[in-house]
Formats: structure tokens, C-alpha cells, sequence
């Protein structure tokens, strides 16, 4: 299911952000090395190492930015990485918005 808020909570215009129903759905890798598909990531440079703090917020702020479906939030997003980092991440005003207002605890993370 995707949730869609008001046209301020667009992940960049013309596209609402996707934000996942619940964050214990969110159960993507937590370490180790990930690719993100095309879709997500245009640059030829879309692989991340967990490990590496900048590598993680970078791909996290990707994932939220450009996905278009919950399903992969779910495949990459984990529940409790995302809650750890939340406040360091560099995210469109309207993604951040988006996840609060249907994650009322990840304004407080």
C-alpha cells in the first residue's frame, strides 16, 4: 500500500512521496553491500557498503527520494536503521513531512 499526503508532501514535483505503511515492514539489509537498480539510482555508481555511515544515509536519502514503491522500501529500508538515522538524513521536505506524518515517532528519533 502506498500513502500519499497532500501535494506538500511531494518527493519532488509532480511525483507524492512513498511512504511504507508500518516501519516493522522495513526489512532491508542491515549490512554487507547493496546495489540499488536503475530505477532508483542513475549514476554508475550505486553501490553502497553498510558499514560506511556516508555510504548508508546516502543510500537511504536515494531510496526515499525515488521510490515509487513500497516494495522497495521494503527490500532495502530497514525498519530500525531508519529510525536510527532519520534526523541525519538530507531529505526533500516533502518526503520528510510524508513519513512523519504517518511515523509520528520518527519526529521525535
Amino acid at each position: 500500500m502506498q500513502t500519499t499526503a497532500t501535494p506538500a508532501c511531494l518527493a519532488r514535483p509532480g511525483r507524492p512521496a512513498v511512504v511504507a505503511r508500518t516501519l516493522t515492514e522495513l526489512a532491508g539489509p542491515t549490512r554487507g553491500v547493496v546495489e540499488l537498480p536503475v530505477r532508483l539510482m542513475w549514476n554508475r555508481e550505486r553501490t553502497f557498503d553498510l558499514a560506511d555511515p556516508d555510504d548508508l544515509l546516502w543510500m537511504y536519502e536515494n531510496v526515499l527520494r525515488e521510490s515509487t514503491r513500497t516494495d522497495d522500501l521494503r527490500q532495502l529500508i530497514n525498519g530500525r536503521t531508519l529510525r536510527r538515522v532519520w534526523r541525519r538524513l538530507n531529505l526533500p521536505r516533502g518526503v520528510r513531512q510524508a513519513w512523519e506524518s504517518r511515523h509520528r515517532g520518527l519526529r521525535t528519533a
